[in-house]
């Protein structure tokens, strides 16, 4: 967090501290009050003075998403004491866990839909959402989406989506209403420059797809001719309250699959700084007609391994296949 961006965090600061004044009022002895409103005053300080953000160690900028889940956060990681690391760790185990439980089951099956996924953090924890739910006897609600930011803020942000859309999922909704319903929301109940891409989907009877699409990367339907990218439509969640968002209707053939996906993967770059993108996917997605769900994930990350050469990824990325039987 650079020290020009403190003023951001001002409002925030000045409302812990009127609350702390109004629980004051109430408990006028509290020691603790009075500790939290002498940290808040401190932390308003170095706002005014131009050091808010920098560790008070190494002067370096403080985490971002550190600073921003804490406002009253001193050091960086690098200069914690060994009892604010360990339950740093601590918390950070527990958000691993947390984020594991919200995943759906790796291979999903609804009548004659199978899916499969890969989910993998850049770090402990991601910001990428990824979903699967039965609609009915023999369909599916898919989702798969990527908050703005990185770490423990965003994958915060992703459990918000997650359950709101666990919510909505239980009234009937049209994919259409239910993308605008969640926007709405996620609107509403996030602050303004939080946002997040996302794709919205409902697997129906036939081979019926349903798909609305708020700034996502375009998912990659696998026919016998090659693969199309149904086009993205929508701006992302958070950013307009009022946004609607039109399905894209497709019908699968047997044998034909749908690839969503995170930009994670089609902006990885490899070690000559070359980005793989949505071009070299489709390629490989090409020749995938018919085969099973878990062996197209497989054979798209295969490549991408090949294509880095050993370089790491700097993002999280997720990739969900959703087939329609097996090929004619």
């Amino acid at each position: 967090m650079a020290p020009g961006e403190s003023p951001l965090f001002r409002p925030q600061l000045l409302d812990r501290r009127r609350r702390l004044e109004t629980a004051r009022t109430a408990q006028p002895a509290s020691h603790e009050l009075e500790r939290l409103l002498a940290e808040v005053d401190a932390a308003l300080d170095r706002v005014a003075g131009g050091t808010f953000g920098l560790c008070e160690s190494c002067h370096d900028p403080i985490e971002t998403e550190r600073l921003a889940a804490d406002p009253l956060t001193r050091f960086c990681i690098e200069h914690l004491n060994e009892s604010e690391r360990r339950a740093l760790e601590r918390d950070l185990e527990l958000a691993i866990q947390i984020q594991a439980s919200l995943l759906p089951q790796r291979q999903f099956q609804a009548g004659e839909w199978e899916t499969w996924y890969h989910y993998d953090p850049a770090g402990p924890v991601s910001g990428d959402y990824c979903d699967l739910m039965p609609a009915g006897a023999a369909g599916l609600f898919f989702f798969a989406g990527d908050v703005a930011g990185k770490g423990v803020a965003a994958a915060l942000l992703m459990s918000h989506l997650h359950a709101i859309f666990r919510s909505l999922v239980q009234f009937g909704l049209s994919v259409e209403e239910m993308i605008g319903r969640a926007n709405r929301v996620f609107c509403e109940s996030t602050g303004s420059a939080e946002y997040a891409t996302l794709l919205c989907g409902h697997a129906g009877a036939a081979g019926a797809i349903e798909v609305a699409n708020a700034g996502h990367c375009p998912p990659l339907w696998i026919r016998r001719e090659g693969a199309e990218a149904l086009e993205a439509n929508g701006v992302p969640l958070g950013m307009f309250c009022s946004v609607q968002y039109p399905a894209h209707r497709v019908a699968l053939e047997p044998g034909d699959r749908l690839v969503l996906y995170t930009d994670g993967l089609t902006e990885a770059r490899d070690g000559s700084d070359c980005e793989y993108g949505q071009e070299r996917l489709s390629s490989v997605l090409a020749r995938c007609h018919g085969l099973p769900a878990q062996a197209i994930a497989e054979r798209a990350l295969t490549d991408l391994r090949q294509f880095l050469s050993g370089a790491r990824p700097t993002d999280d990325l997720t990739l969900l296949v959703i087939g329609r039987g097996a090929a004619a």
